[in-house]
């Protein structure tokens, strides 16, 4: 039962390796809202610290870029969670560089909450 259970046990720490990738890949899941004057973009990120995180806009893109150490104490069985995370997505509006956002930034239970504020265009006045 030696070499069988050896073999099951690296068989599964691989597919284990292959899932982590797969959801590093495709989390974390985020829901873009616009309220008010606002766009409010909630990110699910459980377990990272918010200095490990790190916010970017660029144009229309906004980067979010994580890392964490991870301890692990015992023998691994299953190990998903993922320990990077590097997505952008594309926002509903242009933002140019130059510009002072006004965006904060919340961490809260897992989950990091981001309002941009939208800015409107100029009435003109008819003449």
């Amino acid at each position: 039962m030696g070499l069988g259970y050896y073999m099951v046990k690296e068989v599964m720490k691989e597919i284990g390796n292959k899932s982590r990738e797969f959801y590093e890949f495709i989390l974390p899941p985020v829901d873009i809202v616009m309220q008010n004057d606002s766009l409010v973009v909630s990110i699910d990120m459980p377990g990272f610290d918010k200095k490990e995180i790190k916010l970017r806009i660029h144009g229309h893109i906004l980067s979010i870029n994580a890392k964490r150490e991870t301890v692990e104490e015992g023998t691994v069985i299953w190990h998903q969670r993922p320990n990077v995370i590097d997505k952008k997505i594309r926002l509903p509006m242009r933002v140019k560089d130059e510009e002072d956002l006004g965006a904060s930034a919340k961490y809260h239970d897992g989950v990091l909450t981001l309002t941009i504020p939208i800015k409107t265009g100029k009435n003109i006045t008819i003449e």
